[in-house]
């Protein structure tokens, strides 16, 4: 694995949402939400995580994201581009892009719905890290990848792939978090990518969260790292009761559709709009997550 600087790819890095008008892409909603994230102090950005629904996007829409978010955050914070795909072509095709544009690092997804064996995983990483000189997280999501990333796997790749830095744990499984950060160190990046795991992945070492909900709250979320990295545990207990009610709501219906839908009542988005097979908050949804919001104190 290579050096990274000390806190580079440490700490709240949201993954923004792709906002909608009808059905084009709207980068100046985009930009703006980039701005939020600087100004409410988050860490960094993901673009085209799976909040921002990138298997609804064409190719050419998910470069255009990453050149806005660039653009937007004009080096106030680091740009992380998730250029994974289910082909391994377009994921060749959109790390390269990253790369040239002027990304920090990437974030890429194990190959979707065909459940690669490890052998596979291992060369295909290995692959995309000999086109790209940017650091690399591998995205671990078994629930809707429909394959986990083993141990083995992760130490073959960082025997194979110099710019494996960490991976994003999309997952349950608190013993790969600790089984990884004992056999590498403090240095492997692990980002806690389920919101309701996100303290207790933080007090066992991991480096960051990747938070849908720090579109919603994103101060608060940058805070919960914070505190745990100086600490201050009690502090970040408090955090996480506090946003515990939120980071349920996420999964009240397939993400991101809770959270489009609370963006839209907070005034960060202008349009609740999805894209087939995607589909706005039905009236039961949006009536519990007007709750969440007001007990949350963000309406």
């Amino acid at each position: 694995m290579i050096a990274l600087p000390a806190q580079f790819l440490r700490g709240s890095y949201p993954p923004l949402v792709t906002p909608f008008r009808g059905d084009r892409v709207d980068c100046d909603a985009y930009a703006s939400l980039v701005d939020f994230q600087v100004r409410e102090g988050s860490h960094g950005i993901v673009v085209n995580g799976t909040t921002a629904e990138p298997s609804l996007l064409s190719v050419a829409e998910r470069k255009r994201l990453c050149e806005v978010a660039l653009q937007a955050a004009a080096r106030r914070l680091p740009v992380v581009v998730a250029t994974g795909s289910q082909s391994h072509a377009e994921t060749v095709e959109l790390t390269e892009h990253a790369a040239a544009v002027g990304a920090d690092a990437l974030l890429v997804v194990t190959p979707y719905y065909v459940r690669p064996p490890q052998r596979g995983l291992v060369e295909y990483f290995a692959d995309l890290a000999r086109r790209s000189p940017l650091p690399f997280l591998l995205y671990h999501i078994p629930g809707r990848a429909a394959v986990a990333v083993t141990l083995d796997t992760l130490s073959a790749l960082a025997e194979r792939a110099p710019t494996f830095v960490g991976f994003k744990h999309a997952g349950d499984d608190l013993g790969l978090v600790t089984e990884a950060l004992a056999r590498f160190g403090s240095e492997l990046r692990v980002m806690a990518g389920l919101e309701e795991l996100s303290f207790p992945m933080l007090a066992l070492g991991a480096a960051g969260l990747i938070n849908a909900v720090g579109n919603l709250a994103p101060r608060k979320v940058a805070a919960l790292y914070r505190a745990v990295a100086e600490g201050k545990l009690a502090e970040a207990r408090r955090l996480h009761f506090d946003l515990f009610e939120l980071n349920r709501a996420v999964f009240l219906d397939t993400n991101p559709i809770p959270i489009k839908y609370m963006m839209k009542r907070m005034g960060l988005l202008a349009e609740n709009a999805h894209r087939l097979p995607m589909m706005p908050a039905a009236p039961e949804l949006a009536s519990r997550l007007d709750g969440v919001l007001e007990r949350a104190g963000l309406l």
